[in-house]
């Protein structure tokens, strides 16, 4: 992964789930700043699926629906990327994309998180519930 930090001009593509967009909300993380001192430059780029479980989570109450709301207009400052239909549930497609692409996958989900280490997938989540970390396997 290369990015201005490293001198190098390209920037780091992450691509987020459902989860790392609920963060603030839920773990009171700053994702963009939290992102930014990890990588140095990078490009946040969302699936449209994960939009779509954003918008499905709006209409609840609570935590959970305050936190999808934050997240839909966090979403706004991100490339949005059209899900592949027909290719299963969201986790499958964020791994299939993260594979194409080399990237790195933020998210707080245990069990995307394991299946993208297993796959020698970056993570990008949260460490000791207070900031940003990456994992490798």
């Amino acid at each position: 992964m290369a990015s201005d930090r490293d001198r190098h001009p390209d920037r780091v593509i992450v691509l987020l789930d459902t989860n790392a967009f609920m963060m603030p909300v839920q773990c009171k993380v700053d994702l963009f700043e939290g992102l930014g001192s990890l990588l140095g430059a990078y490009e946040p780029v969302v699936l449209s699926g994960v939009l779509g479980e954003l918008e499905g989570l709006v209409h609840g109450r609570g935590r959970d629906a305050a936190a999808a709301r934050l997240g839909l207009s966090l979403a706004a400052r991100c490339t949005v990327i059209p899900s592949e239909s027909g290719r299963g549930p969201v986790d499958e497609q964020l791994i299939a994309y993260a594979e194409k692409h080399s990237c790195p996958v933020a998210t707080n989900d245990r069990d995307l998180r394991d299946a993208l280490l297993s796959r020698g997938i970056s993570v990008i989540s949260l460490q000791n519930n207070k900031k940003l970390g990456i994992f490798r396997r």
